[in-house]
């Protein structure tokens, strides 16, 4: 027997609900608006915010890119890939160049986005109160009086404790000076470039049922002090082994024969670029 879905596997007043929750994201950025989260054919925590957003804007011209941790081809990717495929018929590709959608799990792309492209984050944890507050009703409160003092309490205890702020991923940020927001687990690498971006980014969590956005060209700051700057992972003097690239994320790898530190680009698809443009020369 064969199973017929809706275009985009929901039904067109679900997409209308979550494009309405999206435009009020877009209009306060950095905001959490509440949505009526699906139940969807993956497990909560695998994407669902993110997986929602997407099938809700998806449209028959779109060209989707999916990666997770940097990587075209983990199953979590490739699962999202074959659904929104088989439900909507779309292009899919590996070019970060040709998306017109991308959705991302804990990485924003190496090569730059532009203005006609759409970032969707996927987001576990989208209340950036949530480490030091864990009342729903109380973080709302903060977030309307402005009162983010436990923020930078809480950076401030990471300083005593370790000499520096130890956020290895999910460093809050100021968005347009108003809202402290979640950036999702994307490294702090990857936090400058949520700041004037071109293109529009979306994050969804799907658990808590919560979306929030950064429109183009908006102002996002990560958290920090006048003595303790924020600072990105560097990876002074080292390369991509495979396609030299420096100034990107990269992974710490282990040859096991000689036991010696390798680097790899984290994101494949902009090592796989380099490496053909380097073979054509």
């Amino acid at each position: 027997m064969k199973i017929e879905y809706n275009f985009a596997f929901f039904d067109e007043g679900s997409k209308r609900e979550i494009r309405r929750a999206t435009l009020k994201a877009i209009a306060i950025p950095g905001y959490q608006v509440p949505f009526a989260s699906r139940e969807m054919p993956i497990a909560r925590g695998w994407g669902t915010g993110g997986l929602q957003l997407t099938l809700s804007l998806v449209g028959k011209e779109d060209i989707l890119k999916v990666i997770d941790q940097g990587s075209d081809e983990s199953v979590n990717a490739v699962n999202i890939k074959k659904l929104i495929a088989l439900t909507t018929g779309i292009v899919v590709t590996d070019e970060t160049t040709e998306a017109t959608i991308i959705q991302s799990r804990h990485r924003i792309p190496e090569t730059p986005l532009q203005e006609d492209q759409i970032l969707v984050l996927q987001v576990p944890i989208p209340e950036p109160l949530r480490y030091y507050e864990p009342s729903e009703y109380e973080t709302k409160k903060l977030h309307a009086e402005h009162e983010y003092s436990g923020a930078w309490l809480m950076l401030f205890e990471q300083i005593v404790n370790y000499g520096a702020m130890s956020t290895g991923a999910d460093h809050p940020v100021m968005v347009h000076s108003r809202y402290v927001m979640a950036p999702s687990p994307i490294p702090r690498f990857d936090n400058p470039k949520l700041n004037q971006n071109k293109a529009l980014i979306l994050l969804g969590a799907g658990r808590e049922k919560k979306v929030y956005a950064v429109p183009p060209y908006t102002k996002v700051a990560s958290l920090d002090f006048a003595d303790y700057p924020f600072r990105v992972e560097t990876f002074q003097d080292k390369c991509c082994r495979l396609c030299g690239a420096k100034d990107v994320f990269l992974d710490e790898l282990l040859n096991d024969i000689t036991g010696e530190a390798l680097y790899q680009c984290n994101d494949t698809s902009y090592c796989l670029q380099r490496m053909n443009g380097i073979s054509k020369e």
